[in-house]
């Protein structure tokens, strides 16, 4: 009797964890800094010569202070070091003929495993003096900073910083600084071999993390709100091991003509509400692991007592909104701007009747990271600056937009708001991890494919 219990129990035991999802391998706070460490080296070493010589600069010299870190600095933070030490600055030289670039840090030690400290105390005590003879001896005719007007990613240069630097400099080498945005921006946006080998997961773990949330393992209708579910998404990122660079929403669209529809404004945060059978909700979180970031959109439908199904109606919706991904990701060409991108793609959508909002942008080192951006949720005109960058390969983006469409039967419109993190590579665009292309249907019925 005792043997059989056992068995039954070791048994219900095995049958649980098979139905429980896969999670990915994360690695120990040890690890991860050793991934870290390895990717900036391989950085360094194989990017940062040839952006250099791309965009003209000899000398790149990056300032910060202890706590108002400079975000291109921030990435290059070994992983031992959570912030700037003091004043850290970092010196980057490109020799013209050797093309070698020299990693320097003007600090009392080593910046890691990756830069050397250059910073002889006892013939400089000032630290700026210290800078300026690196300057001098190498003799760089284009100096690069990091300001600028539309990048708040490549303006990390503090006003104090800059006029102490500007102070110091001697009159000809002032005439030689220049601002650093092109070479920031690449730096940021480039994703390595590497980095394409482990981002996957990531993004695969977002997904599976919104499959968990809409489901009925964490909804019951009647009873859980939205806020209920936002938190969940919350706590489950945190106990896997992971952190969110900004709070989740949870939306509801629902028949009852009083509730928010295509109509609602962004500028307006979603309502908590008490999830309902026929609602249509939608989710839109992000979570960062080894200094990369997923920024992901989904949808799922509660299910009406004798439904099994997602009404084909909104499906149908949903599908309009797949396609209208497919109108943009067709945009992508090396050297064409945001904007065009974004004009391009509205006038394909026009021409198919998609009512259609894009407003897509890079991701990687941030969640709204730096390049070209194609489109804002409130202009889907011209976007001045940012809107003006080019598209170059190796980049990522959240390809993030949504496609209005009339319900009959709700005698509305609803907005179907996508969002999912694509590759491209020079040539084509690719879904790192996939995307979403059927509605979840909540409780999953036991055809379920999704």
């Amino acid at each position: 009797m005792k043997k059989t219990l056992i068995a039954c129990t070791l048994a219900g035991l095995f049958g649980l964890l098979q139905s429980l999802p896969a999670q990915a391998q994360i690695l120990t706070v040890r690890e991860q800094a050793r991934v870290i460490d390895e990717n900036l080296a391989d950085r360094f070493d194989n990017l940062l010569p040839g952006m250099m010589e791309e965009t003209g600069i000899d000398m790149w010299i990056v300032i910060s202070r202890e706590y108002n870190e400079d975000p291109v600095l921030k990435t290059m933070l070994p992983a031992e070091w959570l912030n700037a030490r003091r004043r850290t600055i970092l010196v980057f030289h490109r020799n013209p003929q050797t093309k070698n670039v020299e990693r320097l840090a003007v600090a009392r030690y080593d910046f890691g495993r990756n830069i050397k400290a250059a910073w002889d105390t006892q013939k400089f005590p000032d630290q700026w003096d210290a800078l300026i003879d690196l300057v001098k001896q190498r003799n760089p005719q284009k100096i690069g900073i990091n300001t600028s007007q539309h990048f708040a990613h490549a303006d990390g240069l503090d006003h104090t910083e800059y006029q102490e630097l500007v102070q110091k400099l001697p009159k000809d080498f002032k005439s030689r600084l220049v601002s650093a945005e092109a070479l920031a921006i690449r730096w940021l946006e480039t994703r390595t071999a590497r980095e394409m080998q482990f981002y996957p997961q990531l993004i695969n773990v977002t997904h599976k993390i919104i499959e968990e949330g809409f489901s009925e393992k964490v909804i019951t209708p009647g009873i859980t709100t939205s806020e209920d579910v936002v938190w969940w998404f919350r706590q489950k990122i945190s106990d896997l091991g992971y952190e969110t660079w900004f709070h989740p929403t949870v939306d509801i669209q629902r028949v009852d003509p009083k509730t928010e529809g295509a109509e609602r404004s962004f500028a307006i945060k979603p309502k908590a509400d008490v999830i309902q059978a026929g609602d249509l909700i939608h989710v839109d979180i992000g979570i960062s692991y080894l200094r990369l970031n997923t920024d992901i959109q989904q949808h799922a439908y509660i299910l009406k007592p004798g439904e099994t199904k997602v009404p084909a109606s909104i499906q149908s919706a949903f599908d309009k909104a797949n396609r209208l991904q497919d109108i943009l990701t067709m945009q992508f060409k090396t050297g064409k701007t945001g904007n065009q991108i974004l004009a391009g793609a509205l006038t394909q959508a026009k021409q198919e009747g998609i009512a259609a909002s894009i407003y897509s942008h890079p991701i990687g080192y941030h969640g709204h990271a730096a390049g070209p951006a194609i489109g804002m949720w409130d202009n889907q005109g011209n976007v001045i600056g940012t809107g003006d960058q080019a598209l170059r390969k190796n980049t990522a983006y959240s390809i993030e937009l949504n496609a209005s469409s009339m319900i009959p039967e709700w005698k509305k419109s609803i907005r179907i708001m996508l969002e999912e993190d694509a590759f491209f590579d020079g040539e084509t665009v690719r879904y790192i991890d996939g995307r979403q292309k059927q509605i979840y249907p909540i409780p999953r019925p036991s055809s379920y494919v999704q």
